[in-house]
């Protein structure tokens, strides 16, 4: 690997479109291995949130001895909390955290583009939709990447690295590098609707949901056969609740339009308690409910 492709916490800040769950857990890493992060979204009140999580994260680690009370403080002083996007301006690598819809992505993709310098790298978070199609919606296709994290940030050590049709290998190699720096181990994908993960993960949820709703088991029932029969961490339906259910559907449908395969169609009975506001962990109710 060229190591002039690699730029190091010395030599260039990050940008991070998003405080929700994943913008502020990839924050937290960045700012952890030493970057320069600005933290950007349209909401003060979701950096706030932001901001009380990412402190509490850093003490669970203080206290895990994993990283020292001044590391942990020196973290949270690296990060700029902001509402305005021109605060990117100068940033070496911007990743966009949003909501997984195409069009909210593309907006975002584009005012980017317009802002950031030319030797600038994009990359988002998205779990599922096409980096050629994000690519092609700007004008440097060849810088534009797929690094998709995984929930916890700060815990889980994958990353999914999708190259685009148009991403050049300059480009993957620099995110491979800051993958490994941020302690990571990144895996190269291509790019197809879901990537690996929820292409795999997906259908698994959407069946366990299929189960509870045609009778066949209630959630704990099914979750208890993966755990136990399959040596799962957790169920799928235990899963779900944690990714969100509204993020599942949302994937679900862009493997459904991306492969133009009904095996994709989300389940009827999570469509339903996504209409009812039955989200998951963040909402207190899902397949499970929460204090």
């Amino acid at each position: 690997m060229d190591s002039q492709r690699v730029f190091s916490a010395e030599q260039g800040s990050v940008g991070v479109i998003g405080s929700g769950t994943m913008g502020s857990g990839i924050a937290h890493v960045f700012a952890r291995s030493g970057f320069a992060v600005f933290l950007c979204d349209v909401s003060a009140a979701q950096l706030e949130r932001a901001q009380t999580s990412i402190r509490a994260n850093l003490a669970r680690e203080v206290k895990k001895q994993k990283l020292s009370e001044p590391e942990a403080e020196a973290a949270l002083a690296r990060i700029t909390w902001t509402t305005d996007r021109q605060a990117l301006r100068e940033v070496r690598l911007a990743i966009e955290a949003a909501t997984e819809r195409f069009e909210l992505k593309r907006q975002i993709f584009q005012e980017l583009d317009a802002l950031l310098s030319a030797e600038a790298i994009l990359a988002t978070n998205t779990s599922s939709i096409s980096i050629t199609r994000l690519a092609g919606v700007t004008r440097r296709p060849e810088q534009v990447i797929g690094m998709h994290f995984f929930n916890p940030v700060p815990v889980m050590a994958l990353v999914e690295v999708i190259r685009g049709l148009q991403t050049s290998q300059a480009t993957y190699e620099t995110v491979d590098g800051l993958a490994r720096a941020l302690g990571k181990t990144p895996v190269e994908v291509n790019d197809a609707p879901g990537f690996v993960s929820n292409r795999v993960l997906m259908p698994l949820i959407n069946e366990a949901a299929y189960a509870v709703m045609e009778g066949v088991a209630t959630a704990e029932a099914v979750d208890q056969v993966f755990q136990l029969g399959m040596a799962h961490p957790m169920g799928p339906l235990t899963l779900a609740d944690f990714i969100g259910l509204d993020v599942c559907v949302d994937i679900l449908r862009v493997l459904q339009e991306g492969h133009g395969d009904p095996k994709y169609r989300p389940c009827p009975l999570l469509v339903r308690m996504v209409d009812a506001g039955w989200l998951g962990r963040k909402s207190g109710r899902g397949f499970y409910t929460y204090p």
